[in-house]
């Protein structure tokens, strides 16, 4: 059955081949193993690519079970640059104004040209990222901008700025104080004063000290870097900020390539000596004031390049080959550089030396000084003040004080008398209330300095006193009560060699000489055997001198004078320049009329107003002169107001009312107007003693219309003036009469100046009490010192008219500085100061070079320059309320404060803290600040000093 099967397989095989060749031929068995063959390979293929496929994923299970997963920014970021650059579009709009857009993207571009770009271009030419960060810039700086906007600026400026300003100053005086206290001679004076600055910075803000920040380059970098990190948060985007490659280019642009170079600028004293010689270019630099600033410079260096100049100088002169009236021009230059390299040479040799002896005991050895009589020194309040002293230590203060008092009374008593008159006429009666204050002051001077009780008592004639008390018993008190008596003290402290006669052999005597700025020049000198010139007679006898002989002034009635100034100049005479007002004159009579012009200065001007406001007091209430200016006074549009002004003045001057008024007046008023010279007609003594006594006679007329208010506030509450002016003048009037029936309150008290305080932390911010212009006055305490405890008198006149100036002007002066502000913030202003940065850092669009720094005797000869200008700048009215010498002394030590860098960075820094506290109040910088501050190293030892002196204590 096997065998039929197999046969029947085999049979059947054959048949199939058979058919198969029968049908297809015989080639077809080469197609059929093709087509086998194809299957077979196709399968094969099939599986290897299935196989590899499987073993790739398998591979790639393994390696995520073994390896971490890799970052998704690495794909991502090849799948970015395989897209097209996507084109970005940059508004060019930043703060809303043009004026403001335009300068600041100019900043933007050469920013990032001359910080990026030149090495960025090495690297890659795609611009995303340059647009990318200008983009993150633009978005910060409309950050910035809003935030601007948002702010009340007018605190910063009128109040924190100025009281920065004002503590940085005490800090610099305290510093300088401790230096002289030790006494002892330093090898670097200069790095202990910046040691002890900062000591006494951290005593007073007691959580900060930016030491570390000022002397070290390092940590005043890590500084700016962390604080532009800050920024950067604050501006930026989130997205932005993460980004940290552009965040670390960003931060290191405005570091170091914008923030260090300008703060370094700024802080720099070469750099802020030539800012305050341009400030007040417009005025020339005066002989004898740059001979004070030799004869009292303690800096050789400063000697010696003044020296070396004038000795340069004095070679080219004597090479000079000249003939005739040069000759004498030339000499007379020689001998003045001479004078000069003598002046150096000596001071020089004393500073080496170290006899480095005080001018003013120098001074006192003399014994030729100027004579200035009592009457005079009683009322002029410099000079008052140093007899006020001597008196207290010879014990003679009580004399004094009664004849202050008296004066005081004098005055009070007429002007209420006056009052009282006129308003008996007006029908009003005030009589028994007006007579009960005068006798009971009356009373009150008695009882405090001639009774028994009094202590100290005024020695005098007891018959005298006697018929005082009689008097003033049985009649009613006058204004002339106490004369008798006031004459005797007078002479007491005339003649007695106790009193005025060793006041002027007393160093005392010569430091006011000093502050009256009349130590130095020759023909004040007088000698005790009576030569030179001296004073004598009442205290106004010397001051209205007579003038000059007008007998030959028409005196008709009909005489008509008219004038106005026509024209303005400026001159230039001998290297000093001044402005020149041709003053067009015509007058007519009945029979002829005359015109001519003549000439006159602005001090003319004032001198005239002087000799008629003395002559006419009624006057000093109608006629206002313009004042002085200091800074741009040759400007032409200043030039034109003050024409202006000074027409007005004159119109004024010959209303035909006024001359009717005063007809004395057409006397000098022709005189000045006469086509000739003017003649000021008086002596420089005089001259200098009436600018003395004319600021205090002002305020003395201040003060009388004030007492004149006083009668009305009793009677009728004052009822015409509004609430802040009725306080204030009752306080005013208040403090008057303490000053005129008392004596002086804080002169037998020690005055404790706060030390470790600011110096607007008295002023209260929740009063709206003009605040910016008290911070501005207290800064005028800080400069000139007046707080110092000898400074009693010129404190209390100095508070005295600044009360007055707050109660009548200070609302008006408050407004002129929040206008200023306002100005200051102006859009055209902020415009102005991006684009004076952008011209110093990138002049003509190109970055500045680093500018080399000057030769030393180059910076030396301009810190002479820039002192001897401020001092010629300061008014002398400033001179006469508080001093001169005290004036000079307090220049001198603001300009000190500038002449080292690291003390001026730590200014910059403090004034940049405070501006960005006030531009994010709401971030907490201050602490932040304090953090970043908390390395210092003073901060540190006063926290030690602090713990060790609290252990004891806790101990106990």
């Amino acid at each position: 059955s096997s065998l039929q099967t197999s046969l029947s397989i085999w049979g059947w095989g054959s048949l199939g081949v058979v058919l198969f060749l029968v049908t297809f031929g015989p080639f077809a068995i080469f197609y059929f193993a093709f087509y086998i063959l194809c299957f077979v390979g196709g399968g094969f293929v099939v599986t290897l690519l299935f196989g590899k496929s499987n073993s790739e994923k398998y591979l790639e299970q393994c390696e995520h079970s073994f390896l971490p997963c890799t970052s998704v920014g690495i794909p991502k970021c090849i799948e970015e640059m395989k897209r097209e650059a996507r084109p970005i579009k940059i508004d060019r709009r930043l703060t809303g104004a043009n004026i403001i857009d335009e300068p600041l993207q100019q900043v933007i571009q050469f920013s990032l040209r001359d910080y990026v770009q030149y090495w960025y271009y090495t690297l890659s030419d795609d611009e995303s990222f340059l647009l990318e960060i200008r983009q993150a810039l633009q978005y910060a700086l409309v950050q910035f901008s809003a935030r601007s906007k948002e702010t009340d600026w007018q605190p910063y400026f009128t109040t924190r700025l100025v009281d920065d300003f004002g503590t940085h100053l005490r800090v610099f005086r305290k510093a300088q104080q401790r230096i002289a206290e030790k006494g002892d001679q330093m090898k670097d004076q200069a790095e202990e004063l910046v040691d002890t600055f900062f000591e006494v910075e951290v005593e007073m803000e007691k959580e900060v000290c930016r030491d570390l920040v000022c002397t070290s380059p390092k940590d005043e970098e890590g500084f700016l870097r962390d604080l532009c990190e800050v920024l950067l948060y604050i501006l930026l985007p989130p997205g932005d900020f993460q980004n940290k490659i552009m965040r670390y280019f960003v931060r290191e642009i405005l570091s170091r390539g914008i923030l260090l170079p300008l703060i370094n600028q700024l802080s720099d004293p070469d750099y802020i000596n030539q800012y305050v010689i341009w400030m007040i270019r417009d005025s020339n630099c005066n002989y004898e004031a740059f001979m004070n600033i030799i004869k009292l410079s303690d800096n050789i260096g400063e000697l010696e390049a003044v020296k070396d100049k004038a000795s340069e100088e004095l070679q080219y002169l004597r090479s000079l080959d000249t003939a005739g009236d040069d000759i004498n021009s030339i000499k007379n230059q020689i001998n003045s550089l001479l004078y000069v390299i003598k002046v150096c040479d000596s001071r020089i040799q004393r500073l080496q030396s170290g006899k480095e002896i005080d001018t003013v005991k120098l001074a006192a050895n003399f014994g030729k000084l100027c004579t200035v009589p009592l009457d005079h020194i009683l009322v002029d309040n410099v000079a008052l003040q140093f007899f006020m002293d001597y008196m207290q230590q010879t014990g003679g203060q009580a004399h004094l004080f009664f004849w202050m008092t008296v004066e005081g009374y004098r005055v009070t008593a007429q002007q209420q008398l006056e009052v009282l008159q006129s308003r008996q006429k007006d029908g009003k009666h005030q009589t028994n209330q007006t007579k009960g204050l005068l006798r009971a002051a009356a009373f009150g001077v008695y009882e405090q300095y001639l009774s028994e009780k009094a202590s100290p008592r005024v020695n005098i004639d007891d018959n005298l006193v006697a018929k005082l008390a009689e008097t003033l018993n049985h009649e009613d008190p006058t204004p002339e009560i106490f004369d008798d008596i006031q004459r005797k003290v007078y002479e007491l402290m005339l003649r007695d060699e106790r009193f005025y006669p060793s006041f002027k052999q007393n160093v005392l005597y010569v430091r006011m000489l000093a502050e009256l700025d009349m130590l130095k020049d020759p023909s004040f000198r007088g000698s005790d055997d009576g030569e030179g010139e001296s004073f004598n007679g009442s205290p106004t006898s010397s001051i209205n001198l007579s003038l000059d002989d007008l007998s030959n002034v028409p005196s008709d009635e009909t005489v008509q004078l008219h004038a106005y100034i026509s024209d303005t100049g400026v001159c230039n005479d001998h290297g000093k320049t001044y402005a020149l007002y041709a003053i067009t004159v015509h007058r007519r009579n009945a029979n002829s009329e005359e015109m001519w012009k003549t000439y006159r200065r602005y001090s003319d001007f004032h001198d005239f107003h002087m000799r008629i406001t003395e002559q006419f007091e009624n006057l000093a209430n109608i006629l206002k002169l313009p004042g002085k200016k200091t800074f741009n006074n040759m400007d032409r549009e200043f030039l034109e107001k003050r024409k202006k002004d000074l027409n007005a003045y004159l119109q004024l001057l010959l209303n035909p009312e006024m001359m009717k008024a005063s007809p004395a007046l057409a006397h000098y008023v022709y005189d000045f107007l006469e086509n000739k010279a003017y003649s000021k007609g008086k002596g420089d003594f005089a001259r200098k003693m009436d600018t003395f006594v004319n600021p205090l006679r002002n305020s003395m007329r201040n003060v009388s219309n004030a007492v004149k208010s006083i009668p009305d506030s009793l009677a009728e509450g004052m009822t015409k003036m509004s609430d802040n002016m009725g306080k204030m003048s009752e306080r005013l009037g208040q403090d008057i009469k303490q000053s005129f029936f008392k004596v002086p309150p804080l002169i037998q008290k020690t005055y404790s100046d706060p030390d470790h305080c600011r110096v607007a932390a008295p002023i209260d911010d929740n009063v709206d009490d003009n605040i910016p212009l008290r911070v501005m006055l207290l800064l005028m305490d800080e400069v000139f010192d007046l707080k110092e405890r000898n400074q009693w008198l010129r404190r209390n006149i100095k508070n005295l008219l600044q009360q007055l100036i707050r109660a009548t002007y200070g609302d008006t002066i408050n407004r002129k500085i929040v206008d200023h502000v306002d100005w200051m913030t102006s859009p055209e202003q902020v415009a102005d100061a991006v684009k004076r940065f952008r011209d110093a850092f990138w002049p003509n669009g190109i970055l500045a070079e680093t500018v080399p720094r000057r030769d030393k005797a180059i910076r030396m000869r301009t810190r002479v320059a820039g002192k001897t200008k401020l001092l010629e700048i300061m008014p002398d009215e400033l001179k006469h309320i508080i001093g001169a010498e005290t004036t000079r002394k307090g220049i001198l030590r603001v300009f000190e404060m500038f002449q080292h860098s690291q003390l001026n960075k730590r200014m910059v820094y403090v004034f940049l803290e405070r501006f960005l506290e006030t531009l994010f109040p709401q971030n907490k910088f201050p602490e932040l600040f304090n953090k970043l501050h908390s390395r210092s190293k003073q901060m540190q030892r006063y926290k030690q000093r602090l713990h060790s002196t609290q252990a004891p204590s806790l101990q106990k």
